[in-house]
């Protein structure tokens, strides 16, 4: 795949995403938006991609926000279509049945915040900065961020965030739960990558239903959502991956799954 805004490299089972757009700071275009739909329908219809990263080019900036200029054009009709479609395209990397990681390498505010937020886990470079600050532009997030914010650092914390507009650093996004864990940036992307390929070693099928029981279930009475769980367990008893991780327990040998 070829793209003008998006960077594609694949290393084994983990496609790399770099959005491309350093000179704006990586801003989210509706170009940028549609290459990124198009990669994730790309990669969650690959059986050879087991993970991805996500990631920004340059050193300052993972994605700073939407781009200002395609918003302040917008009308009340068109405003509520393009954040239904990011909220989509987002939405999507949540449910790609794969893990995706942000390798947060910069600024993450606004768009670039809810980007970050709909990947399974965060890492950040301790030079990175979080925040929704469209309060500042007489706005409210419209990529999912008033919803997934709350449910990662809880409501108080996350009306700090959305009202105050301000960014707070790596270890701040840390302490309250938006990011996974905070690594030096010369580090990152080899920090990212390790995960990526330590989690794509791992039960396809598992995976999958690990991420659609937690997020499905989140979103669900806990009776639900464990009603949700034994349906799953049922499903993957009968998975040969399960007979084959089984069997490679009791043979102390790696198991090799075939995702099926």
């Amino acid at each position: 795949m070829t793209f003008d805004n998006l960077l594609i490299e694949r290393d084994g089972a983990v496609a790399i995403v770099t959005l491309n757009r350093p000179k704006v700071l990586n801003a989210l275009n509706a170009q940028t938006l549609t290459e990124l739909s198009a990669a994730l329908a790309a990669f969650k219809d690959d059986a050879d991609v087991r993970a991805v990263v996500l990631t920004g080019a340059g050193e300052k900036s993972f994605v700073a926000g939407a781009d200002i200029n395609e918003l302040a054009a917008l009308s009340p009709v068109e405003g509520q279509a393009h954040a239904r479609r990011g909220q989509g395209i987002f939405d999507a990397i949540e449910h790609l049945g794969k893990p995706v990681i942000a390798a947060v390498n910069g600024f993450a505010l606004g768009g670039g915040c809810e980007l970050a937020m709909a990947c399974t886990i965060r890492i950040a470079a301790d030079t990175a900065r979080l925040g929704q600050p469209e309060i500042n532009l007489g706005l409210i997030p419209g990529y999912g961020g008033s919803q997934r914010l709350p449910r990662l650092v809880g409501k108080g914390r996350a009306l700090e965030i959305l009202l105050g507009g301000d960014a707070i650093t790596a270890q701040r996004a840390y302490e309250i739960g938006l990011v996974n864990r905070v690594v030096p940036a010369a580090d990152l992307m080899t920090e990212a990558r390790k995960l990526a390929q330590s989690l794509a070693s791992k039960a396809p099928i598992a995976v999958r239903y690990i991420l659609d029981a937690v997020h499905q279930g989140m979103e669900t009475p806990f009776a639900a959502g464990e009603f949700l769980e034994t349906t799953l367990f049922g499903t993957i008893a009968s998975s040969a991956d399960m007979r084959e991780g089984t069997k490679a327990f009791l043979e102390k040998r790696k198991a090799e799954w075939q995702g099926r």
